[in-house]
């Protein structure tokens, strides 16, 4: 196992090598997201970036358990109503109708976007019983009270108690005011950092159930202590989520766990970070976001044009995934003809196999070139999971295996053990680990190759006439010729 990977910790705030607590395995814990409206870019984000990190982990050996939830009650609009049971009485459906219908089309989006499942989806409202006895054993020790039904978390008693709350975002508790996401009334509270464990329903609120303090639901934050607990233990590796959970969501989770288990729950916080478009952050209200749906299809007066699945999961891995990542066309644009140089060179690589030529001698500064790129992969990944780093040096050694594929470089040059680990490595970072693939619209490598037969007959025969009208129409879909040494071949026009 690859060792060195070295990871930033929103919780320390500095890279720290990952020591996962039981090698070989690592439990990972992702805020899934709340199943009430249609998937948004900074969901798909967040998710592609720990698809990464989950892809690249395994890919160094290590057994991953990664548990992502789905919010399905709880998470309340700031009146107090819960955000599915007011999409249920609009469509005048069951709220479990809404929570299936945006559950399919969470998962649809991801495998759209080529992400793994994780190995357990968890539910809040399947796990409605663990929530209440954690909240029971928060009462029995102090740290939570009760008031009007509803049931809340002591934070001012958690930091008498030794504790700090704000550790994570850094927040200073006298300086915090009421409001932020919080969901209940300020004056059921005895401070306005306290938060809802419990909170009582009200007669017209669709999803309520029994328990101890009268009927109602679980708060928020309380599922994901609970539900990554009971999957990875009091005490597990990587907790992760979008940086607009940093605070108040994932700071209250700290809390629970410090009082429920004695634990802080992971040993490494992890967050992605926030979109903008032309430099301006992504929001609804300004008119500049747009579906994923959209942004594949086009269907927006903010796009030039749609922009294939991969094509933005490759833009998306361009960006670290802790910094703003910015959508235009032009970025875009460029990204698309990366992705397709990538495939280019993917393409390319599959066709070559190391053939053994006495009477060629090891070029030894090729070689050494090759076998530093393949390390840069892995010190880039190892660096915080750097992606853009990582698709730089894969683009170089798409140069050596272009220069190959076009009889410039002679795979013997290289040496077979030099030869096979450039294309291991290009073959696991492009496909096992970034997740990219090859995707034609339709199969048409078949037309395609039919189509350089003519072209090969029509330059055989002398008609440039025909040779010019071919190069144009496959230009015209994409697709340009190539007259090398080696003989005809095409690729994706870059």
């Amino acid at each position: 196992m690859l060792k060195n990977l070295r990871v930033y910790n929103s919780l320390t705030r500095q890279k720290e090598e990952f020591k996962p607590l039981n090698p070989p395995y690592v439990g990972m814990y992702v805020c899934g997201p709340t199943v009430y409206s249609n998937v948004h870019l900074g969901n798909v984000r967040t998710f592609m970036s720990f698809d990464v990190i989950y892809r690249y982990l395994m890919h160094l050996g290590y057994k991953v358990r990664y548990v992502r939830n789905i919010t399905d009650v709880g998470h309340l609009l700031d009146d107090g109503t819960d955000r599915i049971s007011k999409k249920a009485r609009l469509d005048n459906l069951e709220p479990m109708e809404v929570v299936q219908t945006y559950t399919n089309d969470f998962h649809d989006v991801m495998t759209l976007f080529n992400s793994i499942p994780p190995s357990i989806e968890p539910s809040a409202i399947g796990h409605l019983m663990e929530q209440i006895e954690v909240v029971k054993d928060l009462l029995d020790k102090g740290m939570a009270y009760e008031s009007e039904g509803s049931v809340y978390f002591d934070v001012e008693t958690y930091n008498k108690a030794g504790n700090n709350y704000g550790e994570l975002s850094g927040r200073v508790l006298d300086e915090l005011m009421a409001g932020s996401r919080d969901l209940d009334g300020q004056d059921e509270k005895r401070h306005p950092a306290d938060f809802a464990l419990w909170k009582k329903a009200s007669p017209e609120h669709i999803m309520r159930w029994d328990s101890p303090w009268g009927v109602g639901f679980p708060g928020w934050h309380l599922e994901c202590s609970v539900m990554s607990t009971k999957y990875l233990g009091a005490n597990f590796d990587i907790h992760g989520g979008g940086m607009d959970l940093k605070f108040p969501h994932h700071e209250c989770e700290i809390a629970q766990n410090c009082c429920s288990t004695g634990q802080k729950g992971a040993n490494y916080w992890l967050h992605t970070n926030m979109l903008t478009v032309n430099g301006t952050k992504m929001s609804k209200s300004l008119g500049n976001s747009f579906l994923p749906a959209e942004l594949v299809s086009g269907d927006h007066p903010m796009l030039d044009e749609g922009y294939s699945p991969m094509t933005v999961r490759f833009f998306m891995l361009q960006t670290h995934y802790s910094s703003t990542l910015d959508f235009s066309n032009e970025a875009l644009k460029a990204s698309k003809k990366g992705y397709r140089k990538l495939m280019n060179g993917l393409r390319n690589l599959k066709q070559l196999s190391y053939v053994p030529n006495e009477e060629v001698e090891i070029n030894e500064k090729q070689a050494n070139q090759v076998n530093k790129l393949c390390d840069n992969c892995y010190s880039a990944m190892n660096d915080d999971f750097n992606t853009a780093l990582t698709i730089g040096h894969l683009f170089n050694l798409t140069k050596k295996i272009n220069n190959i594929h076009t009889g410039n470089l002679q795979p013997a040059e290289l040496g077979e053990e030099i030869f096979n680990r450039m294309k291991e490595t290009f073959l696991a970072f492009t496909e096992e680990v970034l997740g990219l693939k090859d995707e034609p619209a339709t199969n048409t490598n078949g037309l395609i190759e039919g189509i350089i037969d003519m072209y090969r007959k029509a330059k055989t025969e002398k008609d440039y006439a025909q040779v010019d009208q071919i190069r144009a129409m496959l230009k015209a879909e994409g697709v340009v010729v190539k007259d090398m040494k080696s003989g005809i071949d095409w690729a994706y026009e870059e």
